[in-house]
């Protein structure tokens, strides 16, 4: 997978921590630089996480799929997608008792936005066989996503304060369309070349 493909995952992917950071920074308007770090570092170390443990099952399935990975990445990332454009689409329920610093609410807030990234992980060892370095198959993918999770997160925060909840389900529509065309485009490469 190339450079630009990874960073346009990285970017989907990033949709959902961008959705709860906008709702963070919505109940926590008087938050600080650092407790925003706190939040962001959290979800964005989870989203970085769960590709690299998604990629290490994946492996261990590889030699059970053999040519199917390029479908079975298509199907997983069209899910995905679906997934997030569905979730685009509910009506925000009143966070009333929503506290994004508390551990607990915390773990469960960046566990539940990056499941979405272990079965992208997953999807990686399918289709990262061809480039069987260790760097561009799951390495760079992870540091990339890690990274562009927390801006997007912080960027979240310091949206949710000042703008509102208005916008964050739309990014999370674009996200999941994202993903869509990036399977798309795995899909074609593998039957049209």
């Amino acid at each position: 997978m190339d450079l630009v493909s990874i960073v346009i995952i990285a970017f989907g992917l990033s949709m959902d921590s961008f959705a709860v950071s906008v709702s963070s920074g919505l109940v926590l308007p008087d938050i600080r630089f650092r407790k925003a770090i706190i939040i962001a570092f959290s979800l964005a170390f989870f989203q970085g996480l769960m590709p690299f443990i998604g990629w290490n099952l994946g492996l261990g399935l590889i030699d059970y799929l053999n040519h199917t990975g390029y479908i079975i990445a298509f199907l997983m990332l069209t899910f995905l997608s679906v997934k997030m454009i569905i979730e685009s689409l509910k009506k925000e329920e009143k966070r009333t008792n929503f506290n994004p610093l508390n551990p607990t609410v915390l773990l469960t807030m960046s566990v539940a936005t990056s499941i979405d990234a272990l079965i992208l992980g997953m999807s990686l060892a399918f289709i990262g066989q061809q480039n069987n370095s260790f760097w561009f198959s799951i390495f760079l993918p992870v540091m990339i996503i890690g990274s562009v999770t927390f801006i997007m997160s912080m960027l979240g925060i310091l949206f949710g304060k000042k703008v509102g909840l208005r916008f964050g389900k739309k990014m999370e529509m674009l996200g999941g369309i994202l993903l869509f065309l990036i399977g798309l485009r795995i899909l074609a490469e593998h039957f049209l070349f």
